[in-house]
């Protein structure tokens, strides 16, 4: 059966896809409008109760939180398209603290960034320019710990892409392409080697060609 993955146009539902493309997962897609509030429609949310995206069905399977999804479909399809967990036990526990690093340091102050940049003229509410200011000092912090990390491995868990990387193709779009910051990355030589690897990936460039942004 198809795997269904809701609201592809979202940064977190597009680190599903790209999981999927890499690992050879079919999957179709079901759009669900933000602006609309179609996110907290009953049905919607008896998917997925807090309201958010993604959601993913595989037949009676039900799974939110884009990292547990890529995590269950790496494992799932281990022995198919990339491998993206690591070869040794050692290898997936830099993965897993990777992902982790991600979830924690490097998307809360972008998706502050997106919050204030995009969306809020988008909404019509005012851009906190301290909230603003903030978030750029903790991700010139975040990126220089990156910076020496890549000085030393191709990739965050070592020379092999993974999950670790792949985590950060969402956001990163948007601090490198869409919030006017592209030059945190391009002033760290391993950093922006890295991202220029990782976002020239097939399966990347077909989420962004079919999928596109809302802003």
């Amino acid at each position: 059966m198809v795997v269904k993955v809701y609201g592809p146009a979202y940064a977190s539902p597009k680190r599903v896809l790209v999981c999927l493309i890499e690992k050879q997962v079919e999957f179709e897609t079901v759009d669900v409008d933000l602006f609309k509030g179609e996110h907290k429609e009953p049905e919607f949310l008896k998917l997925q109760p807090f309201g958010v995206l993604p959601v993913i069905q595989d037949g009676d399977y039900t799974l939110y939180e884009s990292r547990a999804i890529i995590r269950y479909y790496a494992e799932k399809y281990r022995d198919q398209g990339t491998e993206l967990l690591g070869k040794t036990i050692e290898e997936r526990g830099l993965v897993e603290q990777w992902v982790e690093v991600e979830a924690y340091n490097f998307q809360p102050p972008i998706y502050k960034l997106v919050e204030n940049i995009l969306f809020a003229p988008i909404l019509g509410v005012p851009s906190d320019a301290k909230a603003v200011q903030e978030s750029d000092e903790k991700i010139a912090k975040v990126l220089d710990i990156y910076e020496e990390r890549l000085s030393k491995t191709k990739y965050l868990a070592g020379d092999f892409f993974s999950l670790a990387d792949l985590s950060h193709l969402a956001f990163g779009h948007y601090l490198v392409n869409q919030t006017g910051r592209g030059n945190l990355v391009r002033e760290r030589k391993h950093v922006s080697a890295w991202w220029d690897d990782i976002s020239n990936r097939p399966s990347w460039k077909k989420v962004l060609d079919q999928y596109k942004y809302p802003v």
